[in-house]
């Protein structure tokens, strides 16, 4: 008698699996088993219609304004539940660019409406957001609580702030807004690159701090090397402005009687979050070549500056670095916002170790390593494999030069501790690029986080990374919405417990350099297969809580009337 069984090896092993038929205890046939997974990102630019070139105003990368670079920003602008995409441009600007680089003036930014099937369609100039300055950054928040999201375009020269119409397009409204900022600072031309919206006195009203870099002085050259591109700490800074919205819809300048005129400062990034726990959300700037603030909110007395003895001023090796935008989220599982700071060294991963106290865990962690030598610009915490902890991305390239470098896919394995992924990442991640602006959204609404990124190599293509993981994990997405029923405003606090795991997650969507991810909050629960328990504590202080939720989905939660 043939006694004869077939054994298929787990899920984990992908292409052909291995298949042994017993015969009299004797092994008829095998075939072997690829264990390598899928790439976990695939590039579809090209195919979802993305065709944005960036440009820094010509070909020759000679200065601190071109090394920079610009931003991306995801935002729903037509309302029709699909993040759209714009992505920020350079131009040719008289006395700084090249004159054979004039074929680049007026470059506009490009706006990619989301076509609900994986494709876009360039609509800028129909929604009227082909904007034709040398843009930094672009802010998506519904201002004035009308339903639709507005934009806020920072740039080097005037701001320019837009109102949704709420039909697909939009019109300038920086006058009766008031933001266009100051035409000069320092002597030269004001240079903006970025701005966190949120309630900073609970008066109902959304205000802004809006974040500028340096005095750019196109005609500097370095004593020491004149061939070479100057050095950020051979200009003078800028400060950033904070301003509170009135009665009326506009914004007045109040940075200096809330204790935040700081008038040689170099932000290159700004992230707001409750960092003590005490109900009001404070402000953390990242400073190129000086120390990083955090400005601590303490109510109607204003803000007390605190980056050194909370810890984040400077990195482990105690010194102020290029300090790019700060990334927000809870690395180790503890239920406190750790901070990521990537830099042009090394970078800095700041523990929460509570009541508004952080310590430099880098080198611990593995990413003093991972980072040395790279470049980080636009880096960002997210749960790429849904497996219930935070992993990094980060786009990279050198400054003073335009030299390429490899993009990292970092792996945490749940405790803070990161890993190279990049093996698994994909072909992207096996390709030098120079990357700048980035952002993590789910384009396609299948549960996975995408990537965009931007770069200013003289390829110039951005890079749309489609997530595909595949592996079983379960999801959650959260759509927040304000009592009214509007996009809910930056600096919600989620905990979430499904199976046996509790994370803690904030809503930030301006959490990564000069750019602004999907403002779904999205949350890997690994093998879970229903969230137990979903606590809410809104920017305004209001709590609530929800049992029992199912998985895969998304799902849109509005804050109760009071």
């Amino acid at each position: 008698m043939q006694c004869q069984a077939t054994i298929t090896l787990p899920d984990s092993c992908t292409g052909p699996r291995w298949f042994i038929f017993l015969s009299a205890g004797l092994i008829l046939a095998l075939q072997s088993c690829n264990h390598h997974p899928p790439a976990a990102f695939t590039n579809v630019t090209e195919a979802a219609g993305i065709h944005f070139k960036y440009t820094f105003g010509d070909t020759t990368y000679e200065n601190i304004l071109e090394s920079s670079g610009s931003g991306v920003t995801v935002f729903d602008y037509d309302g029709d539940g699909d993040q759209d995409l714009y992505l920020l441009n350079g131009t040719w600007l008289e006395g700084i660019s090249d004159p054979e680089g004039k074929v680049f003036k007026d470059a506009p930014n490009q706006l990619y409406r989301n076509n609900g099937d994986g494709t876009f369609t360039e609509t800028a100039q129909q929604a009227g957001l082909d904007d034709r300055h040398w843009s930094m950054a672009a802010a998506a928040v519904d201002y004035d609580a009308d339903g639709d999201l507005d934009l806020y375009l920072l740039n080097y020269g005037p701001n320019v702030f837009y109102k949704n119409n709420g039909d697909g397009t939009f019109r300038d409204a920086t006058a009766e807004t008031g933001l266009q900022g100051p035409d000069t600072l320092n002597g030269f031309t004001k240079w903006s690159v970025g701005a966190a919206f949120f309630d900073y006195d609970h008066d109902g009203a959304l205000d802004v701090m809006v974040g500028n870099f340096l005095a750019f002085d196109p005609a500097h050259k370095s004593p020491g090397n004149p061939g070479m591109m100057p050095h950020p700490s051979e200009y003078r800074g800028q400060p950033s402005f904070f301003y509170r919205q009135t009665a009326d819809g506009r914004f007045e300048d109040v940075t200096a009687q809330l204790g935040l005129y700081f008038p040689d400062s170099k932000c290159m990034g700004l992230a707001v979050f409750d960092c003590d726990g005490d109900g009001d959300m404070d402000i953390l700037q990242g400073n190129d070549h000086q120390p990083n603030f955090l400005f601590r909110n303490d109510g109607p007395a204003g803000f007390a500056e605190t980056g050194i003895a909370s810890g984040v001023a400077v990195n482990d090796d105690g010194a102020p670095t290029g300090s790019m935008h700060p990334s927000l989220g809870d690395v180790d599982g503890d239920g406190l916002i750790d901070v990521l700071v990537t830099d042009l060294e090394h970078g800095a991963l700041y523990r929460n170790r509570g009541n508004g106290l952080f310590e430099d865990i880098t080198a611990r962690s593995g990413l003093a390593a991972a980072f040395k030598g790279k470049g980080a610009w636009a880096a960002t915490l997210f749960d790429y494999d849904n497996d219930g902890d935070l992993d990094i991305f980060s786009a990279n390239g050198a400054a003073e030069v335009l030299a390429e470098q490899f993009p990292l896919l970092l792996k945490n394995n749940g405790k803070g501790q990161f890993t190279d992924a990049g093996a698994e990442g994909g072909a992207y991640f096996q390709q030098k690029r120079s990357g700048r602006g980035a952002a993590v959204w789910d384009y396609d609404n299948d549960g996975d986080p995408d990537l965009i990124v931007s770069h200013v190599d003289l390829t110039a293509t951005a890079a749309l990374l489609r997530n595909d993981c595949r592996n079983g994990n379960h999801w959650l997405g959260l759509n927040l919405l304000s009592r009214n029923g509007t996009p809910a405003w930056p600096g919600a606090k989620i905990t979430v417990t499904a199976g046996a795991k509790t994370q803690v997650l904030v809503n930030q969507p301006g959490n990564s350099y000069l750019s602004f991810s999907d403002p779904r909050v999205h949350i890997g629960l690994g093998s879970a297969t229903k969230v137990e328990r979903l606590e809410i504590v809104w920017p305004d202080g209001g709590k609530e809580a929800f049992e029992n939720i199912g998985v895969d989905r998304y799902l849109a939660i509005r804050q109760a009337k009071d």
